[in-house]
C-alpha cells in the first residue's frame, strides 16, 4: 500500500501534467476559448483530484482484499482506468453543460472526449508512476 504523502504526490502530479496537456488540446478540438477550456479543465482537475485519491484508496483496498496484493496486471489497469473515468464523467457532466452553455448531449460528447483522453493518459501515467515510484514488495498494508 502507498502512503498518504505518496498518494497526494500521485494525484497532484497526475492533474498538473493532465492540465498542461488537455487545456490547449481541448480549446483546439472544441473551438472554444482557451480560457473557458482552462476553467473547465481546472475545475475538473480539482474535482478529479479528490476523486483520484478516494478512488485509488478504495481500489487498492479492494485489490488487497480480493487478490492479497495491490500490484496491477494489464487487465486490472484497464479496468481501473475505465471505472475511474466513468465515475468522473458522471460527476463532471452537469458542470460542463452549465459553464459552457451547451446542451447535455454536447457536454456529454465533450466530457466523453476528455474521458477518452484521460483514459489513455491515466493508463500511461499510472504505469509510469508505478515504475518510477514502486511499492516495495512485501510491505505490510499502511507501511509503504
Amino acid at each position: 500500500m502507498r502512503t498518504t504523502s505518496d498518494r497526494i504526490r500521485h494525484a497532484i502530479s497526475f492533474e498538473v501534467i493532465g492540465l498542461i496537456l488537455i487545456t490547449p488540446l481541448g480549446a483546439l478540438a472544441f473551438d472554444k476559448p482557451v480560457e473557458q477550456i482552462g476553467v473547465v479543465a481546472f475545475v475538473s482537475a480539482t474535482m478529479a483530484t479528490g476523486w483520484n485519491y478516494l478512488y485509488n484508496l478504495i481500489f487498492d483496498h479492494a485489490l488487497l482484499r480480493i487478490r492479497g496484493a495491490v500490484q496491477k496486471t494489464v487487465p486490472i489497469r484497464v479496468i481501473h482506468a475505465i471505472l475511474f473515468e466513468g465515475g468522473l464523467l458522471l460527476i463532471l457532466l452537469p458542470f460542463i453543460a452549465w459553464y459552457l452553455g451547451v446542451s447535455l448531449l454536447e457536454a456529454f460528447l465533450m466530457d466523453l472526449s476528455f474521458a477518452i483522453f484521460y483514459l489513455v493518459y491515466a493508463f500511461v501515467f499510472n504505469w509510469a508512476y508505478d515504475v518510477i515510484f514502486p511499492v516495495p514488495a512485501g510491505t505490510p498494508p499502511g507501511n509503504a
